[in-house]
């Protein structure tokens, strides 16, 4: 079935996540949508300081948001900022440094900034995909680290935050990747067979739509929203996936391109009107399954997800 999946996610990803997909899909955008006065919102954008995250927090910027870049690399970071208050003119741009890895520093963050701050929209960017097992000083995979749990406990330590705002929301960078991927519960940290890369960074990005499908039923008060940036040509894509990029360059969505539906998300009237939870590309939902995909986890394997992640959570807080 994984083959079938394979096959039929690349065809449908040569049709849509495709730059030419970007501007088929572009014909029926409505740019009123993002003609919106930020001033007084409060962003998080977490692996914001290239790619699709650096895309996003300038279109945040640009609009008079105020931004909080959050960011493992500090040197990195700061040059990102300072690059993003050059073109925007907005000062409000703020670098917090953390590693999503690390469990600790992320509940460390995120209480710490709800003792200082507002939060209107937490934008959930940063990833990984490390292409050999490697355990993080607290024993975690690294990618279902860095992409599920670091990313749960992120959100889910600030939605006491975020339920203080008016009209909060959650958006969520997945990927169409997930597509070929069925939850494995029971494998979350892939210590069975041999380990794939590419396969471990889609499961996290299908438990990452299951977790927000689940947060969004539990949190009626915020918006909640995953979104597939199609196929750009970010610097992640450039080290984590080399072949495809060299195969793909003249294909690849520009960062903007990728960035478009996160923004619209994070900003929009529309999007605000759309149902909670869904799962969105080029501005609009679209399934979580292939067609025939047999991709579809059950309601105790998502129960089970969610307990898991809890009990990690409480695990690792101060």
């Amino acid at each position: 079935m994984s083959i079938y999946r394979n096959t039929i996610w690349f065809f449908k990803g040569m049709q849509e996540y495709t730059r030419c997909g970007y501007e088929a899909a572009a014909k029926r955008f409505s740019p009123s949508d993002l003609e919106v006065d930020l001033s007084g919102r409060s962003f998080i954008i977490t692996g914001s300081n290239s790619g699709i995250g650096k895309a996003t927090a300038l279109e945040v910027a640009n609009r008079g948001g105020t931004v909080h870049m959050v960011c493992r690399n500090k040197d990195r970071a700061n040059a990102a900022k300072d690059e993003i208050v050059e073109k925007s003119q907005n000062q409000n741009v703020h670098v917090h440094i953390l590693d999503m890895s690390n469990m600790k520093q992320v509940w460390d963050f995120a209480h710490s900034f709800a003792q200082n701050n507002t939060l209107h929209v937490l934008i959930n960017n940063a990833g990984c995909m490390v292409n050999q097992r490697e355990l993080t000083d607290e024993g975690l995979e690294k990618n279902f680290a860095t992409n599920t749990l670091g990313t749960y406990i992120l959100t889910t330590a600030l939605i006491p935050l975020l339920k203080q705002a008016q009209d909060p929301r959650v958006v969520t960078v997945s990927s169409g990747g997930m597509l070929t991927q069925k939850l494995n519960v029971d494998d979350l940290q892939f210590e069975k067979g041999t380990f794939d890369g590419t396969m471990a960074y889609a499961q996290n990005k299908r438990q990452q739509v299951i977790f927000t499908e689940r947060l969004a039923a539990q949190h009626k008060e915020i918006h909640f929203s995953t979104m597939h940036p199609g196929w750009a040509d970010t610097p992640a894509v450039q080290t984590s996936m080399p072949s495809f990029h060299a195969k793909m360059q003249s294909r690849l969505r520009t960062e903007a391109m990728g960035a478009d539906t996160a923004v619209w998300l994070s900003v929009s009237e529309a999007a605000s009107k759309q149902p909670s939870g869904l799962f969105f590309q080029d501005r609009v939902p679209v399934s979580t399954h292939l067609p025939l995909a047999a991709s579809k986890s059950t309601p105790q394997e998502e129960e089970k997800l969610m307990s898991v992640l809890e009990e990690f959570a409480l695990k690792f807080k101060p």
